[in-house]
């Protein structure tokens, strides 16, 4: 279950789950017409965090938007 107190990104900024909301003509909706790709990131020991593979994930992203 998603904690409802939990922000999420979208459109460039943090909001609350209950603000994030996609209109129902988007066309990404309707046609599938977008590219997705999940980065984890993990705090560090030292208070700083650590992006697991970035550039095979950038790669990834960025030959599937082409391929659109």
């Amino acid at each position: 279950m998603v904690d409802k107190l939990a922000k999420i990104w979208m459109d460039g900024r943090l909001v609350n789950w209950d603000e994030a909301n996609v209109h129902i003509l988007t066309h990404s909706l309707h046609y599938g017409l977008g590219v997705f790709e999940g980065i984890r990131c993990y705090d560090t020991t030292d208070g700083g965090a650590a992006i697991f593979r970035l550039d095979a994930h950038v790669d990834r992203l960025f030959d599937s938007a082409h391929i659109l």
